[in-house]
């Protein structure tokens, strides 16, 4: 079957077998960004959203979102993460916030998912903490932006980028 390894010889799902794989250390880098109305991104600069705090909270949101990858993404591996991070920022300028995670662990396959997914519910969060002022929101460019351990290696957004170019 070639590279599918979530399939078995029937073309039935499987986790993948990483019983006998050593444990490495992993860390993923993920971000993107929910573009914002002006008043909403006036509201959250000002600290005026009536749920509360929109960055702390979506920075909680996210970190509890690594947590539980496993449970949410069907053939993801359950991890004991050493680290997890997310920082909302505002930025002026795509007019919106930017959501970064950082997940690393010592163990036998990567934590991509664990980042790509705390970005996710971050901005998932944020859109349910402002769509009462307006719901004219929208998410962009939530990618992987580099990756270290494993066997794949290590990866970088920034090498992809330039090699398209060339």
């Amino acid at each position: 079957m070639g590279f599918v390894t979530h399939l078995d010889d029937s073309g039935h799902p499987m986790m993948v077998d990483v019983g006998s794989k050593d444990l490495t250390s992993r860390r993923a880098v993920a971000c993107g960004w929910i573009i914002l109305p002006n008043k909403i991104y006036n509201m959250v600069d000002k600290g005026d959203v009536p749920k509360g705090d929109v960055l702390k909270v979506a920075e909680l949101a996210g970190i509890m979102a690594a947590k539980k990858t496993w449970e949410i993404i069907p053939l993801c591996h359950n991890l004991r993460l050493d680290h997890v991070k997310v920082r909302c920022e505002l930025d002026e300028l795509r007019h919106g916030i930017k959501v970064t995670s950082e997940v690393s662990a010592r163990e036998v396959t990567g934590v991509e998912m664990e980042a790509l997914t705390a970005v996710s519910v971050a901005l998932l969060t944020i859109y349910d903490m402002c769509k009462g002022i307006d719901k004219g929101m929208h998410f962009e460019a939530i990618h992987l932006v580099e990756k270290s351990g494993g066997k794949s290696g290590n990866y970088l957004w920034e090498d992809r980028e330039s090699a398209q170019d060339d």
